[in-house]
């Protein structure tokens, strides 16, 4: 589902990404864990396409986004960024918009889904994260879980073939660790999904992880399997 080639990234002097490789199978959950500044975000950003590589390529769905730095052509890109799911650490959920228009804003806008049609595929969204009831409220009524839990939905509401999750477990109560690895392997079980996700959280990353590697100074290495 996801290949990456000789991955190289640099801001100013700073060489953040050193020819990093990475390949992730189909339904799989990966877990990158390792400290601040050893480029793990950055790595993210790229596959997700909010930051151009210097170098290197990223395959999605058997289709490059970027080969050898270069960008695919932009109906292409469009096209392969619409695989890709990303939650961000912080939610991002839109504070002047429900819970159900969160989730149906990028259908209606970048897939140009019928409002109907919209709504009841974010309707069936809730009813799998266990958010039927919440539909009507706004971000600052919802927990912290509940938060994330919509930021899932509104990625999930664009159909990706992969989704990334930024640090899933920082912005909450440690005592919800366990309920955020429960749904990412629900997502992966009963959605087939292929999930990949940075963090610090070792605990975290071993209840939920196929494959964990560890990423420090621009370079991915060790890797642990777990079933």
């Amino acid at each position: 589902m996801l290949k990456v080639e000789g991955l190289e990234k640099k801001f100013g002097k700073n060489t953040v990404l050193k020819g990093v490789n990475l390949e992730i199978k189909e339904g799989e959950i990966t877990v990158i864990v390792g400290p601040s500044g050893g480029g793990k975000t950055t790595l993210l950003r790229c596959i997700s396409g909010l930051t151009q590589p210097d170098n290197g390529s990223i395959i999605i769905n058997n289709k490059y986004l970027y080969k050898d730095g270069k960008i695919a052509q932009k109906k292409d890109e469009l096209e392969i960024r619409k695989d890709v799911g990303l939650v961000f650490q912080n939610f991002n959920l839109f504070p002047h918009m429900s819970v159900l228009e969160n989730i149906t804003e990028a259908p209606r806008v970048v897939l140009g889904m019928d409002i109907e049609e919209a709504k009841n595929k974010a309707k069936e969204i809730l009813g799998f994260l266990g958010l039927e009831n919440k539909q009507t409220s706004y971000p600052f009524e919802l927990s912290g879980g509940q938060k994330q839990r919509v930021a899932i939905g509104r990625a999930l509401a664009m159909e990706p073939k992969l989704i990334c999750f930024d640090e899933p477990t920082s912005a909450l109560d440690p005592s919800m660790t366990g309920e955020v690895a429960n749904l990412i392997k629900k997502l992966s079980l009963e959605k087939s999904m292929t999930v990949l996700i940075i963090t610090h959280d070792m605990a975290f990353a071993t209840m939920v992880a196929h494959r964990i590697l560890s990423m420090n100074n621009g370079i991915l290495k060790e890797e642990h399997m777990y079933m």
